[in-house]
């Protein structure tokens, strides 16, 4: 199996991280169409797609980048660097790609070391391809001739910008608050479950072994080493997600499918009979506590600030309709049975 060695520092250290780059490269992998696409992003597929095509379908360098850079089991490595802070802005990400020289790009692009190949165990892949050697090994694998040449790193810029600016950035605020929502969840499971609770599942085959080991996959790589780095986690909407690390720099990146989006997009509205007798505010914060969630999750989905999200908890406190209990550290809200039936036949919103 995939094992990474962590002890109990790089945890204790470790961040969660919103990256617009990893968001961006797993819609391009989406859009490439070699990748398996995730519930997630199915609905924003079909409406990016067609621009897509209209725009990149007959460039002479897209189609040949993406079926090299971006395909079944791999990504390039210079597309997925690590963030380096803990609120990296695309600009930023953006340009550490660009700092790739076209030779070390061509060298991520083929790919053909088992090290290299560790860290992609990604993006789409099911178990019947896992078992498929001719899936992730690709010794020798010829470029495509566009990508010998200059400019490979430049033009490979301008395709992320552009995917980016037309058809991630648009509802880019949305996807933000439903990762910020993800983590809060997930930092919520931490106080009470422990680490096991947060790791086991993050990503297929991914499991909390105890006693400082990580299972990433289950494909049967040498152990590594990932004591003394700076461990990040970061949501997307993809289906299966990547790992990803930086030497000299000491960084090492899980890149996972945020759980929220496998239920129901969180800008839906409640029933409009709901939202009429409560308003939709108190409505929209009432259809949300099909599951418990702390205020901060609460404000992340909604968007509204944090004393109107009190507010709105106090008075549906009030009226019997929500209750709280503590979780750790945490405060949790959840309806309460007069709110279950007052949202009967209300799809819930849940994280």
């Amino acid at each position: 199996m995939g094992l990474w060695r962590i002890d109990a520092d790089v945890l204790v250290t470790s961040r969660f991280v919103v990256s617009p780059l990893a968001e961006t490269v797993g819609c391009l992998a989406a859009l490439n169409g070699q990748h398996r696409v995730s519930p997630a992003q199915r609905d924003w597929l079909t409406e990016a797609l067609p621009v897509f095509r209209a725009r990149w379908a007959a460039d002479d360098f897209a189609l040949p980048f993406l079926r090299d850079a971006i395909r079944p089991g791999w990504l390039a490595d210079f597309l997925v660097k690590p963030p380096q802070t803990d609120a990296p802005t695309f600009a930023e990400e953006l340009a550490r790609v660009a700092d790739t020289t076209d030779e070390q790009a061509r060298r991520d692009i083929v790919g053909t070391t088992a090290d290299e190949q560790a860290r992609r165990d990604i993006v789409g892949t099911t178990a019947d391809e896992q078992a498929r050697p001719d899936v992730l090994v690709t010794t020798d694998r010829a470029l495509a001739p566009v990508l010998r040449g200059g400019g490979l790193v430049e033009r490979a810029v301008e395709l992320l910008d552009w995917v980016w600016r037309h058809t991630v950035r648009p509802g880019w605020p949305r996807r933000r608050r439903v990762f910020e929502a993800d983590i809060v969840a997930r930092t919520d499971r931490l106080s009470t479950g422990g680490w096991a609770a947060v790791l086991d599942g993050m990503r297929p085959g991914m499991r909390w072994l105890g006693d400082g080991r990580l299972q990433i996959n289950t494909y049967d790589y040498p152990p590594r080493d990932v004591t003394g780095s700076r461990l990040l986690f970061v949501p997307t909407t993809v289906h299966r997600g990547w790992v990803s690390w930086e030497e000299p720099g000491d960084v090492h990146a899980i890149i996972y499918p945020c759980t929220g989006w496998l239920a129901q997009d969180p800008a839906a509205v409640p029933a409009e009979a709901l939202a009429r007798l409560i308003g939709p505010a108190r409505a929209r914060i009432l259809t949300l506590l099909a599951a418990p969630k702390s205020t901060t999750q609460l404000v992340a989905l909604t968007g509204q600030p944090l004393g109107s999200v009190g507010g709105h908890l106090r008075v549906l406190r009030e009226a019997g309709l929500a209750a709280r209990r503590r979780a750790g550290r945490s405060v949790l809200y959840y309806r309460a049975p007069l709110g279950d039936a007052l949202c009967a036949g209300v799809q819930p919103a849940d994280m």
